[in-house]
């Protein structure tokens, strides 16, 4: 009798299998959200079993967190050569550039906005969010209210992308590259500079 969950066999090397895991929760989380992806989902898309899933990662929250944490490992914006010296004009051609209409979101982002009516995928995504990028951004910026500044430049990131790839507000999404700069750029140095 067939078992429900059973997958194609795969050889054994944990860590390919590891990486074929995170790889396909990725995409479920990314295109369906935290509690629209489903633990056989994730294994199916690997070619392993729901049981392997589990024994790799523990829980559906775990694995959660490691993709979120893998989303945030290799920065667009907050990249090394910003936080050695951070601009407004750098975050803002960065932030315009990836969330032009021609561009598709990035995994990370799409995994939260899809995931954030769960209230514990918000509580990983937030600790995850804490720990790296706030952290990144505020000890780029020093100075005072340095995590406040940081957070306000996410979210302000964040919500560009919403409104731009997302929603589309015709506004943003069709606006002109240079002109999306010009406004966001003092917006963001102004967070930079710090408080006066």
């Amino acid at each position: 009798m067939p078992i429900d969950d059973a997958a194609p066999a795969r050889s054994r090397n944990a860590a390919a299998t590891r990486a074929a895991i995170l790889a396909s929760a990725r995409s479920a989380f990314a295109r369906a959200g935290y509690d629209g992806a489903g633990v056989r989902e994730i294994a199916a898309g690997a070619g392993v079993t729901a049981m392997l899933v589990n024994r790799y990662f523990g829980s559906k929250e775990q694995l959660f967190a490691e993709v979120v944490a893998a989303t945030m490992a290799d920065p667009v914006i907050l990249t090394d050569d910003f936080v050695r010296a951070p601009t407004g004009e750098a975050i803002a051609r960065r932030l315009v550039g990836l969330s032009g209409a021609d561009q598709t979101p990035l995994d990370g982002f799409l995994v939260m906005f899809h995931s954030a009516s769960s209230r514990r995928a918000a509580e990983i995504s937030r600790e995850q969010i804490e720990a790296i990028h706030q952290r990144a951004m505020a000890s780029a910026l020093g100075g005072d209210l340095a995590a406040e500044r940081a957070a306000v430049i996410l979210a302000i990131v964040a919500g560009v992308q919403v409104m731009r790839q997302m929603i589309a507000l015709p506004t943003l999404a069709n606006a002109d590259p240079e002109a999306l700069v010009a406004i966001l750029a003092p917006v963001f140095q102004a967070l930079i500079d710090g408080v006066r």
